[in-house]
């Protein structure tokens, strides 16, 4: 039995799903790493561009990834227009400005292998700020809160599907959403290896500022608030 199951994730395929807008200075760098991994169950990689301008799709195209174009920035989406075109077993989601680990197909495919149709990894930020190691340490909590997209998020086709993928409807909290949707009724978890995350936020704005407007945006969120106002609002106190 277990060697059935074994041959059978043998032959389950990764299809990497990224939704850009302006990211010139990370996506070449993350197309290379995803696609200098030997692990032959990595299907493919797919840039979903929302109309960037700094030549984000040719950097993209150039260093190997599949490249598509929509006219308008809105990750749901970008991520679901990605999904309807990737042909693997596995969906995983990654922001532009992040760094998974060396081992993320692997480490998926056992994730998978154990039962979670479902999860994400730990995040850790590319600066040496000591409060930034806070937040890298929260991450391997189970809590809403300590979630993100750019912890990368891998969903299984047939649970993606069957869910409905993300919310076209919604242009911010996309990813919390799907998981007040889906963790209720699948299993989740919380990978040990950690992706590295850009610290930009961070350096363009103040660590407190980042933090409490990422908490207020958070509450906004839980309470109902719309979805354009959640974004106005986070738009009005961050540069980013």
């Amino acid at each position: 039995m277990h060697q059935i199951i074994y041959n059978w994730l043998s032959l389950m395929s990764v299809s990497v799903i990224i939704p850009t807008l302006n990211e010139a200075a990370h996506i070449g760098q993350l197309v290379r790493r995803l696609l200098a991994s030997e692990n032959s169950s990595l299907q493919e990689v797919i840039v979903v561009d929302g109309g960037s301008t700094d030549g984000t799709p040719a950097i993209a195209r150039n260093a190997g990834a599949i490249v598509i174009k929509t006219p308008l920035p809105s990750r749901a989406r970008q991520m679901n227009l990605g999904a309807s075109k990737a042909t693997g077993d596995i969906l995983f989601f990654v922001h532009g400005d992040t760094l998974p680990p060396a081992t993320f197909i692997a480490d998926i495919l056992q994730a998978v292998e154990q039962g979670f149709p479902q999860g994400c990894f730990r995040a850790r930020y590319d600066s040496a700020n000591p409060l930034l190691r806070i937040n890298s340490y929260f991450t391997r909590f189970d809590q809403l809160w300590c979630r993100g997209g750019d912890q990368g998020l891998f969903i299984t086709r047939p649970l993606f599907e069957q869910l409905g993928g993300f919310d076209d409807h919604l242009i911010i909290m996309e990813e919390y959403d799907w998981l007040q949707r889906s963790r209720p009724q699948f299993p989740f978890v919380i990978l040990p290896a950690e992706i590295l995350v850009s610290a930009r936020k961070y350096e363009k704005n103040a660590y407190l500022k980042v933090q409490l407007t990422n908490l207020f945006v958070f509450n906004m969120y839980r309470m109902g608030f719309s979805q354009e106002r959640m974004l106005r609002t986070y738009r009005y106190l961050l540069r980013y």
